[in-house]
């Protein structure tokens, strides 16, 4: 009757109500609102980074777009770190901190999960090394072994091409340094939006649940949930709720669930009708039976 629902994850959602275009046709009232969210949010980038160049930076701020619901994991203290590089114009530290970040992940997750994965043959080219500066080796480790996403593996190459291109040695590196910082950090968010998300389509998620993401039951033991997904995780029943208890969210569920076991589908409709259904999972009436 229970699954895992994400509860730990950041996210900044500031840039995109920056790039939100205002219609000349709607209301006023509405308008006037994004108008002052959006001068709040560019009141906050000049007291974080300062008023030397602040409309470069509040530009810059807005490029890299805003972050996606992202799984607290081995990226979400660098990642903002390499972002507040880009907005205050430290560019090819940027360049060079997305790069070093995507190549932390690969050795986050070959570290992490190769124990799961001894009778294979890719385990014996990385079980004895600690770090991992070969991207396709630990791309295709990690491919191999269905650990990343199809559509990770391909962002993680393309990473790998404008990594290779900047930190090797390239005279074009300091002509196009701002552009390929930004091209870097958006692969890397991509990257991230694809294999990290908190709230996503990923397949280990029950889809169509609303409000919240719910683990499959058959993805429980699978080693990149298991190890990345099910620690920002709460198992909970369709009846429980969320408190704010003083600076943080507290979840309360009941206790009492009928001892069956549900299929996720089951398990989704019982979510997103939880006010029609009683603790014991009777769909209610109108003459309340």
């Amino acid at each position: 009757m229970k699954r895992y629902k994400v509860i730990r994850f950041q996210f900044d959602g500031r840039a995109a109500v920056l790039n939100q275009k205002i219609s000349d046709d709607w209301e006023t009232s509405v308008k006037d609102n994004w108008l002052d969210n959006k001068r709040k949010i560019k009141e906050e980038i000049i007291a974080e980074f300062g008023a030397i160049n602040c409309f470069r930076k509040i530009q810059d701020f807005s490029d890299i777009d805003s972050d996606q619901p992202s799984l607290i994991a081995f990226h979400n203290q660098f990642m903002k770190q390499i972002a507040n590089a880009y907005s205050f114009g430290a560019y090819y530290p940027a360049l060079t901190g997305a790069s070093s970040l995507g190549e932390r992940i690969l050795n986050h997750l070959v570290l992490k999960l190769r124990e799961y994965f001894k009778a294979t043959p890719e385990y014996q080219k990385v079980y004895r090394k600690n770090s991992f500066d070969n991207w396709d080796l630990a791309i295709n480790t990690l491919e191999s072994w269905d650990v990343l996403l199809p559509e990770a593996v391909a962002t993680f190459r393309e990473l790998k091409t404008v990594r290779n291109h900047s930190i090797h040695f390239n005279p074009e590196t300091d002509e196009n340094y701002k552009e390929t910082a930004l091209n870097s950090i958006l692969l890397l968010k991509k990257i991230i939006r694809q294999q990290f998300s908190g709230f996503g389509a990923q397949p280990w998620y029950i889809a169509g649940t609303m409000g919240a993401c719910y683990v499959r039951e058959s993805f429980e033991d699978v080693p990149f949930v298991k190890e990345v997904v099910l620690p920002n995780c709460v198992k909970v029943g369709h009846l429980h709720s969320v408190e704010r208890v003083g600076h943080q969210f507290q979840i309360i569920d009941e206790e009492n669930y009928a001892d069956i076991s549900v299929t996720d589908e089951r398990f989704k409709e019982l979510v997103n009708n939880a006010s029609k259904y009683d603790k014991n999972n009777l769909l209610i009436g109108g003459d309340g039976t």
